[in-house]
């Protein structure tokens, strides 16, 4: 999946604070987004969906966080609860999505998220069959729609981001191979 979408995905966890806790409804949701999209930085930092990626290991962390949140809330142990909440459910939703290849539409890897618990790969289900998939974008805005309603200017002017950047990446996608290629 898209790194919008997770982000978008963020948000939607988030949603049921502008209920529960109003004034802190916007960190988490904020929060939510990052931890979203920060699984993917390992496109940069290492193996992609290995480095960063952890779909046993962030719940470590998620679940005292998130009681921590309940117990004491405020402003850190929300963003921290919702950061980690959002990492966990987005390094277990890759095994949902395609592998890793660089045109996942041909279905040739195995290898769809890195479980460290295991030391081995989940292999991917396509529910989603690539990041970029027009089902992919329509997932990103379908999750980012409610915070659209339900929060204030500064997350609704992120989502409006995700939807532009979810969109133009899903325009371009399927060419993107064909451009790496020939860069390197």
């Amino acid at each position: 999946m898209m790194a919008t979408t997770h982000a978008a995905v963020g948000l939607l966890l988030a949603v049921p604070l502008t209920v529960v806790a109003p004034d802190l409804a916007p960190v988490a949701a904020l929060a939510a987004m990052a931890g979203g999209v920060f699984p993917d930085l390992d496109l940069v930092a290492g193996v992609h969906r290995k480095t960063l990626h952890f779909p046993d290991y962030y719940w470590l962390g998620a679940l005292p966080a998130l009681v921590a949140a309940a117990l004491a809330p405020g402003v850190a142990t929300v963003a921290v609860a919702f950061f980690l909440l959002s990492a966990a459910v987005h390094s277990v939703s890759d095994a949902f999505g395609a592998g890793t290849e660089l045109r996942p539409w041909e279905r040739t890897s195995t290898q769809a998220v890195y479980l460290h618990s295991r030391s081995r790969w989940l292999a991917p289900r396509y529910w989603v069959r690539y990041d970029g998939a027009p089902e992919d974008y329509l997932l990103t805005v379908v999750c980012l729609a409610p915070g659209l309603f339900a929060f204030g200017p500064t997350v609704r002017r992120v989502a409006l981001a995700f939807i532009a950047v979810g969109g133009a990446y899903t325009l371009v996608r399927k060419r993107l191979p064909a451009v790496e290629e020939r860069l390197l």
